[in-house]
Formats: C-alpha cells, structure tokens, sequence
C-alpha cells in the first residue's frame, strides 16, 4: 500500500510540475475556455484577438501572451492553477468531455500542411531542400512527433464538430471567416465569454493583431518567446497571413491527397474541392 501510494504521489508531482507530457490531467475548472485548434490552423492570432479583446488595458505581445492566454503545453498546472479566472486556456487536444467552453479554430486542411511543412523547417525538422510532395503524407499520417498524440487533421476536427456542433458552449469559428470579418467573429467570442463589446472594442482588437503588427513584433521579440526562442530566425512564424495559399504552394497531386482522404469533412466545412469548384479568391490577412 506504502509503494503504490508513493507511485500515485510521483505520478502526481510529475503532472502538476508538468515533467510528464500528459496534457490532459492538468487541473480543469469549470468556467475555463479552451481556445482549441489542429497544430497551424490559427491559434496565436486567435489568442492575440481574443487577449486584446478581453484586456482592453493592455496589449497584447509576444511576452505577455503566455500571461494573458496561455498556452497549457507550456506551463506547470500549478502556474496555471494560480492564473486570475477565467481561464482562457490554448489547447491542441483532441475532444475532451471536461472542456465545457471552446472556441474551436477550423482552417481549410490545404493551407494547414503548408504552414506545417514551414513550422517543421523553422524547428529544423527538415532542410528546405525536403519536398512538400514527401511532407505531405507524413503529415497527413502524424509522423511528426508533436501531431503523434493528436491524430490527423481530419481526426482531430471529427472528434469535436461530432460531439459538440451545436452544442451550448461551444463556437466553431473557421479561420477564412475570421480573414472575411474579423469584428463579426470576435463578437460572437464576446457572446461566448458574456459580453457585448462596443465597436471600439473590436476595433481595436483587430488593430492590434494585425499580421503587420505581429511581424514587427516577432522580429522584436521572436527570440524570447517560448515557441520561437529555439527555432530559425530566418523563418518567420508571422507568415503570408493569408488564406488559400495552397493553390500556389502545394502540388496538385498533394491537393488531391488531401481531398481524397478527408473531401467529405472538408466540404461539410464549406471548403471546395479542387476537383469540383473553385473557391473563391484568396483573402490576405491573418495566417498564424
């Protein structure tokens, strides 16, 4: 009995001091958001809009981000434990029955491979010499080591949108929506969260999230941050901030990949198929 409660007692000290990468036992409250994404589909613009909507006080950067909307893979549970509530948290995970409120970021799959295939040369995963046509389907298989755990993109987007669609506490938000209209978006997270903002409010949320403004801040800051510290600093993380990428970045036959594997998630999502339509002109504002 001894033994077994020292291992249990281990187990938990590991958890809390984050020294096992078991994500999903961190400590869970009940008036939390999770601000939920596939790796690569938006989420650090997301916590930039959303940190500088909530925090009216104060702007948000790359130093302050992990204060004001903190990424949980990042944190012991007992930082995050002591953070003011509520908690909005930046989440990976695959559906979870504890997370009561999400705001869950979903981007067209074609565009997430691409921003995947530049994040893993940026962690130098891979040379730039690597072909995006052998990337392709290793990502799509999970290969890399940080997607292992997560499944697919198409897994992952299944796992929540057939549990939770529809579901009190719960926004779907899709990335090309969030280029279309950004206030219209941030006022149905201020829905979610329980206010009303005024169109100052949302205005200037979008100021201060500007892909132009997070470039300029990465270049400031890019070294300090957590995510980036330890990457190439000749890639940026702040990209093209753009959606429909893929049309120029990615072979046809990747494309295909894709649509083959996943078309019928993707067209419920409202994404064509290349093999049936085009869809309409790429937008140029927000990739994060």
């Amino acid at each position: 009995m001894i033994t077994k409660g020292l291992k249990h007692i281990s187990r938990v000290s590991d958890v809390l001091f984050r020294r096992l990468r078991i994500e999903r036992d961190i400590t869970i409250f009940p008036d939390d958001v999770f601000l939920t994404s596939y790796p690569r589909s938006g989420n650090t613009w997301a916590r930039f809009l959303i940190g500088n909507l909530v925090h009216p006080q104060e702007e948000v950067n790359f130093l302050n981000v992990e204060r004001l909307v903190p990424d949980m893979y990042k944190h012991s549970d007992r930082t995050l434990r002591n953070l003011p509530r509520p908690r909005i948290l930046k989440s990976h995970e695959c559906f979870d029955p504890r997370y009561r409120r999400v705001i869950y970021i979903v981007r067209d799959p074609r565009d997430v491979a691409v921003s995947n295939y530049h994040w893993e040369m940026k962690k130098r995963s891979m040379g730039d010499a690597y072909p995006i046509e052998k990337f392709v389907p290793r990502w799509m298989a999970s290969e890399f080591s940080y997607l292992a755990r997560l499944g697919s993109w198409g897994d992952h987007v299944t796992s929540w949108l057939s549990t939770r669609e529809g579901h009190r506490g719960f926004l779907l938000l899709r990335y090309e929506d969030l280029i279309a209209d950004v206030k219209l978006q941030l006022a149905k997270v201020a829905a979610l969260l329980g206010f009303e903002p005024a169109a100052e409010r949302l205005a200037r949320a979008e100021e201060l999230s500007s892909a132009d403004r997070m470039r300029k801040l990465e270049q400031e800051q890019g070294g300090k941050w957590v995510q980036t510290r330890d990457t190439r600093r000749d890639k940026p993380f702040v990209r093209k901030a753009s959606s429909g990428g893929w049309r120029t970045d990615l072979p046809a036959e990747s494309a295909l990949l894709i649509e083959k594997e996943w078309g019928q998630v993707m067209k419920n999502l409202g994404y064509a198929l290349s093999t049936e339509a085009v869809s309409p002109a790429s937008s140029s504002v927000g990739e994060h």
